[in-house]
């Protein structure tokens, strides 16, 4: 009888960590001093996984090769880097890359409809990032290979499913591995910080140390983003891979430090892994939310939403251009007008696009045309998949005919869309947008769409929208 072989391979550890050059003593030179607690948990977990004796190391930073939608894994064979960069040449570091484990979470990743793989590389040296917890780790253990991961600005939960794929792969392997997530927290804790202070900063840092502490891993994944953005947080996305890693795992936390001496959060933990537990799969919790919530979406959304929605699942799933189907009210058909069609994937954009005046006979016409283009052509966004179309939530704002503004006093950014234009460049931006709060953002934003300099001037003109939603 054939034998099949048994895999063997696992995570055995896990720790956040920060990444502060100046904790290297070659660089730092005394000036370390006020960040001794940081130094000592390095050292203490330094030891740990020198006793651990792992045969990969998987190190996830936020600097590097870093996109919005793509997540990039360093594919050179020999990973290495210096710290030239903060006066410190000599200090050098060099790994092997673990290529069959790299292609594998590759495949699983792709299986899982998350883009991911090595793309797109132009790093070829370690970032700090990555340099700051390999110099502590090297000091006591080095007989390892090493996965480098950068973040990306996906959506949390597709971060953590991506995380999951990293643990299936390495489940897949004969390695036993250790996962090392590297991130600052905020970076906005004192007046004489990099980035000055702001409230939000000491709040996110005592949520999230709050959270690691109490392996509260779904507050990670709920966090709020003007929370994160107020704060200058650096190391979150790192984090939930990692908690991803160890979905449907029970674990314990020790936070070994938490400090802030130069206005930037530095946390130190570890994550022992447990056994199995369904109250922890956060996966499986997350999809029947999400089920429940489209459902409702679904069952109330108005003929405008469920025609973009019908338009776009169509194409993506036969290649074809919807023909306009029976029953949509008369205005559908009888009434022209600029339409833009938006598509969001777990609260996040995943493709905007539409027409500031009518271009086609009818506003059912543009809405078949936007849908399309919001799902296939938006330049900042990868096309939709069809793995995606449960996961798309439609707007659609039929848009008034725009006026002219005299003075920035006329705009309100709830009521009024803004065209900002000079010459053949335009920008427009919708009204009541999140996260855009005043006249002179939502001017700001438009201005930088249509390509417009700063010294170039402009006129305005503003406009209504209706919005389906």
């Amino acid at each position: 009888m054939e034998s099949r072989g048994v895999f063997m391979g696992e995570i055995i550890k896990a720790y956040m960590v920060p990444h502060p050059p100046i904790v290297v003593p070659e660089i730092g030179k005394g000036q370390e001093a006020p960040a001794a607690a940081t130094v000592n948990a390095f050292k203490t977990i330094a030891s740990q996984i020198r006793d651990l004796a792992p045969d990969v190391i998987i190190i996830t930073t936020p600097h590097g090769t870093v996109y919005g939608d793509y997540i990039h894994i360093c594919p050179d064979p020999v990973l290495a880097g210096d710290f030239r960069s903060f006066g410190a040449p000599g200090v050098k570091l060099s790994f092997q890359n673990d290529i069959s484990l790299l292609e594998s979470i590759v495949e699983k990743a792709e299986k899982a409809g998350i883009d991911a793989g090595t793309l797109g590389h132009t790093e070829k040296f370690l970032d700090h990032g990555a340099l700051v917890p390999l110099y502590f780790i090297a000091k006591e253990y080095q007989r390892f290979k090493l996965i480098r991961i950068s973040i990306a600005g996906l959506p949390s939960i597709d971060l953590y499913r991506f995380g999951r794929c990293i643990a299936e792969a390495v489940a897949e392997s004969n390695s036993r591995a250790v996962f090392v997530a590297s991130g600052d927290l905020s970076h906005r804790l004192k007046d004489d910080g990099p980035y000055g202070f702001d409230p939000h900063g000491p709040e996110f840092d005592r949520i999230l140390v709050d959270a690691v502490k109490a392996a509260d891993f779904g507050k990670l994944l709920n966090m709020d983003e003007r929370l994160c953005s107020r704060a200058g947080e650096c190391g979150l996305r790192s984090f939930i891979m990692l908690a991803g890693a160890l979905n449907g795992l029970d674990v314990s936390t020790t936070v070994h430090s938490y400090e802030g001496p130069f206005g930037v959060g530095y946390m130190v933990a570890e994550v022992s892994i447990g056994q199995p537990n369904p109250d922890r799969d956060l996966i499986s919790i997350e999809k029947r939310s999400q089920a429940e919530k489209m459902k409702e979406t679904r069952d109330n959304e108005d003929p405008y939403v469920a025609l973009a929605r019908l338009t776009l699942e169509t194409y993506i799933r036969t290649g074809k251009i919807l023909s306009r189907p029976d029953g949509l009210p008369r205005e559908m058909l009888d009434e022209k007008a600029g339409v833009f069609v938006s598509l969001k994937k777990h609260g996040q954009l995943r493709g905007c696009i539409g027409t500031i005046g009518p271009t086609c006979p009818c506003i059912a016409d543009e809405i078949i045309q936007n849908a399309i283009s919001a799902g296939t052509k938006d330049p900042r966004f990868n096309p939709v998949k069809e793995n995606e179309l449960d996961d798309i939530v439609y707007s659609v704002d039929v848009l008034g005919k725009p006026e002219p503004v005299d003075d920035i006093s006329q705009l309100d950014v709830i009521r009024y869309g803004v065209i900002v234009s000079h010459g053949y460049k335009r920008g427009l931006l919708l009204p009541n947008l999140e996260g855009v709060d005043t006249v002179e953002q939502q001017i700001e934003i438009a201005r930088q769409k249509a390509g417009i300099g700063r010294d170039e001037p402009y006129t305005l003109e503003r406009f209504e929208v209706v919005r389906h939603k």
